[in-house]
């Protein structure tokens, strides 16, 4: 009998851990406090994903669209490309307005769904392994 498979929460899946891993030396993960995650699309062998962040530095919000193509058939299976826009900026109180300005994907498309921002970014585990001695 095959196992059975559970359906992923959104922004779990491959091509959501590698977007996630990519995007770690470039924001902080410390001050991402917000993640939207729009319903993962595939069209032939790509498989596409599409996420909202909410970056807080000081006084300042800034928000941005992260995406990635993953393939997930052919001879190529498994090439990953991403890339990070940042769609706009303003004070901490001006979430809303700031989200209101991010690229709408379709009519026919889902809202984004809100995500723990500490389930995609689960901190880094240090092992005493890898602390320097002293």
């Amino acid at each position: 009998m095959p196992p059975i498979l559970t359906p992923l929460r959104p922004g779990q899946g491959a091509g959501w851990e590698r977007l996630a891993a990519a995007l770690r030396p470039v924001l902080d993960p410390a001050t991402v406090d917000g993640v939207w995650i729009f319903r993962t699309m595939r069209a032939g062998p790509k498989e596409f994903g599409t996420a909202i962040l909410s970056q807080v530095e000081g006084d300042r919000r800034r928000i941005f669209t992260a995406r990635y193509a993953l393939l997930v058939k052919g001879r190529q299976r498994g090439g990953f490309e991403w890339g990070l826009d940042e769609v706009g900026a303003g004070p901490v109180t001006a979430l809303e307005e700031l989200l209101a300005l991010v690229p709408v994907r379709g009519v026919e498309d889902e809202p984004p769904v809100p995500i723990e921002p500490g389930l995609w970014f689960p901190p880094v585990d240090e092992s005493p392994d890898d602390q320097p001695p002293g």
